[in-house]
């Protein structure tokens, strides 16, 4: 029994060596016969026997070689189009970033320049006017209240009494008379505009020093009145403070005439004034804080906190 199945193993082994033998002969035959034709083909070549051959394989060939080589340069050619349309993204939002942070920079530069230009023209005119000692302030609110039963245009500054301001100093730009201080509180303080039905200030005609009163209208233009009938008003006559009455400093301007309203029938004419200060556009005013009024009637209004 042993002895008859040893024969299978060794007729096994046989066969496998068989295979292996077979197997490295086609190997050995396949690598032969491709040297051989190597050979042979660098015979024909080295003779220029191959020529005709490569000239068929070339025609053959070359459609299938444009083609291809179209392609690889279209693809080369998006792949160049994306990496620049990206590139050129980045730049643009670089240039983008630029441009927007010179923009911010300009229009600072142009708001200190305006800035600048206001401060020097109210230095101007306190050194035209050096009798007067001013305390330059900034508008930081504005109050226009209206109901039926009164009216405020008034304007809040960023000086108190902690820098020396107190009730009924007058307030100026460069352009003109602007009120008076009309509440003062440690910080800030409000100033009633010229414009206000409750202002009155004394006031004359710089051409021919007729006296009269400007009162603030709600929502108009101020008024010159207690002007006599026989009076010659004109239109463009320039208004000034007359300085009557202790509560205001001589001299300052106020407006320029309009309109003059004249009745038969009445004892005084009237002159509407357009100030000559544009209360719309208030930044910046100057206190004058060396004028003192002269005491008058109890003023019902009330220092602010």
């Amino acid at each position: 029994m042993r002895g008859m199945r040893a024969i299978p193993r060794q007729g096994s082994r046989s066969a496998l060596a068989s295979l292996t033998m077979r197997h490295v002969s086609s190997r050995t035959l396949l690598f032969f016969g491709l040297a051989a034709i190597c050979v042979v083909l660098l015979i024909l070549s080295s003779s220029n026997r191959l020529e005709p051959i490569e000239g068929v394989a070339m025609q053959i060939g070359r459609p299938f070689l444009l083609t291809f080589s179209g392609i690889g340069r279209q693809i080369t050619n998006v792949v160049n189009t994306a990496r620049d349309l990206a590139t050129l993204r980045a730049r643009n939002n670089q240039l983008q970033a630029v441009v927007d942070t010179l923009t911010i920079d300009n229009l600072r530069l142009k708001e200190t320049e305006a800035e600048n230009e206001r401060l020097r023209s109210l230095l101007r005119f306190a050194q035209l006017n050096p009798n007067y000692d001013f305390r330059g302030g900034q508008v930081i609110a504005r109050v226009i209240s209206k109901n039926p039963s009164n009216y405020l245009a008034s304007i809040t500054i960023d000086l108190g009494s902690e820098h020396g301001l107190s009730m009924g100093m007058p307030v100026v730009t460069e352009r003109g008379l602007v009120g008076r201080i009309h509440k003062v509180g440690p910080m800030s303080s409000t100033v009633l505009l010229i414009t206000d039905p409750s202002s009155g200030v004394p006031a004359l005609i710089q051409r021919n020093r007729l006296v009269g009163v400007v009162t603030g209208r709600a929502g108009a233009a101020p008024v010159m009145e207690y002007i006599p009938q026989d009076a010659e008003v004109t239109v463009g006559d320039l208004v000034i403070t007359s300085g009557l009455g202790g509560e205001f400093p001589k001299n300052l301007v106020i407006g320029q005439v309009v309109e003059v309203r004249q009745r038969d029938y009445e004892i005084f004419q009237q002159a509407v004034v357009r100030p000559t200060v544009n209360f719309d556009r208030l930044e910046f005013v100057l206190v004058i804080t060396n004028f003192r009024p002269l005491p008058g009637p109890p003023d019902e209004s009330e220092s602010v906190g």
